[in-house]
């Protein structure tokens, strides 16, 4: 073999696996969309106003990320969005929870005792008359192995979770505002929902 066509051979080779790579991060880009998509879809089915990746103060000169928090027929609802993949074991009381896919095993702290404080911090800024809750949400790569932990859900129960937005008017509009007031963009380092 000639050393031109070695060199196209090789130049095909490499224009192939070129091509191939970015088909792939063409597919995984299109599929996260997917994803934050069916989310934002699903938030706008049950809340009048959300905000998404905000810092809330923890009351001592320091900052909570908030993933996305959501004015609802139910109140305030802080999410805290995870996106495990495959099946999650996890309990109010574990310090860790882990996701486990395919023989691969990952770990992350128990989101529920950071939820707890977050759900605390918005209570500060709206007061005790507004009713504040909050949820881990899974998203829907991941399934839950055991029974769900307290205010922890999959991402099509999302839809349930409270009342159409359309039956929500303009109650809790005056804790919004203040809580929207109270509220800061989060840098990027910290937003992690949906990245």
């Amino acid at each position: 073999m000639s050393a031109s066509v070695l060199r196209l051979v090789l130049l095909a080779g490499a224009v192939l696996l070129v091509a191939g790579l970015l088909v792939a991060a063409v597919v995984l880009w299109r599929r996260r969309q997917r994803r934050r998509r069916r989310l934002v879809d699903l938030i706008g089915r049950i809340a009048g106003d959300y905000q998404r990746d905000v810092l809330i103060s923890d009351g001592a000169e320091g900052w909570y990320h908030l993933d996305f928090v959501l004015r609802t027929s139910m109140g305030l609802v802080i999410l805290d969005v995870r996106d495990a993949r495959g099946a999650v074991f996890g309990g109010e009381h574990l310090g860790e929870w882990t996701a486990m896919e395919r023989g691969t095993r990952q770990t992350f702290p128990n989101p529920l005792e950071t939820l707890y404080d977050r759900i605390a911090a918005v209570r500060a800024v709206v007061g005790d008359d507004v009713p504040v809750e909050g949820r881990v949400v899974l998203l829907a790569r991941a399934t839950l192995a055991t029974a769900a932990p307290p205010r922890t859900l999959l991402l099509e129960e999302l839809a349930t979770l409270a009342e159409p937005v359309a039956e929500l008017g303009d109650q809790y509009a005056a804790s919004w505002a203040a809580l929207v007031a109270a509220t800061q963009p989060s840098p990027p380092a910290l937003r992690r929902a949906l990245r």
